[in-house]
């Protein structure tokens, strides 16, 4: 993150969820948040992705960007969402929520406590558009949390996060731009904070895909650049250190041709993109 902005790929990732539910690319996909959660500069970007492919070499670049980027989106949502859903935990932190909309769109959150953590330039502009929409979860707590300087455990338990009772968490868009020392250090937070049947979900990038580096390019340049790959076999490794045991461990491609033959093609791309759901026993 560029100090005193909000994370730019938390825009990117919110506006191409507000893409997805305007081209309707999946039956199981639904965000009407996201539009209502992105600044104004970004909903701009929406409504000229609206008008169809653009003239330009670089132009084109970015439409085409943004359509494999919302196919992403609307599998990766709906993977997230279905592993909250049946852990039905009625604790749930989202690590590095950036402009998350579930607290507000899904009502399987009602009898919830929502806990987002995010860096305070973040929620910034996230505080600026929760207000006029409807929360859906029985309670919303934004911690504020700068990585570099605060105790995620310390401002968790000062926000009411009982360790007691089970958590799911969701490290949706974060561990790859960490490095693999920063995400052995907050796995051994969340496994102290992490009750009997609680749930971990994260989505993380593999090696040996031709297009990470593309992709790592305009990360980059956004100046949030990746840190860290794991195999499947390694992120399964690094989750029995920390007591979680991998009940599903899929690629986004793999996922979208089980969800809808449709998207597959747009999606392929992105078989670098992993999601996996552990469970602590």
């Amino acid at each position: 993150m560029k100090p005193g902005q909000a994370s730019q790929t938390a825009t990117l990732v919110c506006a191409a969820r507000a893409i997805a539910h305007e081209a309707s690319l999946l039956r199981e996909f639904s965000d009407p948040t996201a539009l209502a959660l992105l600044p104004e500069e970004s909903r701009k970007m929406v409504e000229a992705h609206r008008r169809g492919p653009p003239k330009g070499v670089r132009a084109r670049f970015g439409y085409e960007f943004m359509v494999a980027r919302a196919a992403m989106m609307a599998v990766r949502t709906v993977l997230v969402d279905e592993a909250v859903r049946t852990a039905a935990s009625r604790q749930v932190v989202i690590l590095g929520a950036g402009l998350d909309g579930r607290a507000w769109r899904m009502p399987e959150l009602r009898d919830a406590v929502v806990f987002e953590v995010d860096h305070p330039d973040t929620q910034r502009v996230k505080r600026a558009r929760v207000g006029a929409l409807e929360r859906a979860a029985r309670q919303v707590e934004l911690v504020p949390v700068d990585f570099t300087r605060d105790d995620l455990a310390e401002r968790l338990a000062a926000a009411g996060h009982d360790s007691t009772k089970p958590t799911t968490w969701i490290w949706e868009g974060v561990v790859m731009y960490l490095t693999p020392a920063e995400v052995e250090a907050t796995l051994r937070i969340v496994a102290a904070r992490s009750a009997p049947k609680s749930r971990l979900v994260i989505v993380y990038i593999a090696p040996g895909s031709w297009i990470v580096p593309i992709v790592g390019l305009v990360v980059r340049r956004l100046g949030e650049p990746f840190r860290s790959r794991f195999t499947a076999d390694e992120m399964k490794a690094l989750l029995a250190r920390h007591g979680f045991e991998v009940a599903s461990d899929e690629s986004l491609p793999d996922a979208a041709k089980r969800m809808a033959p449709s998207i597959a093609e747009k999606a392929r791309r992105v078989r670098h993109m992993r999601t996996v759901v552990a469970d602590r026993g």
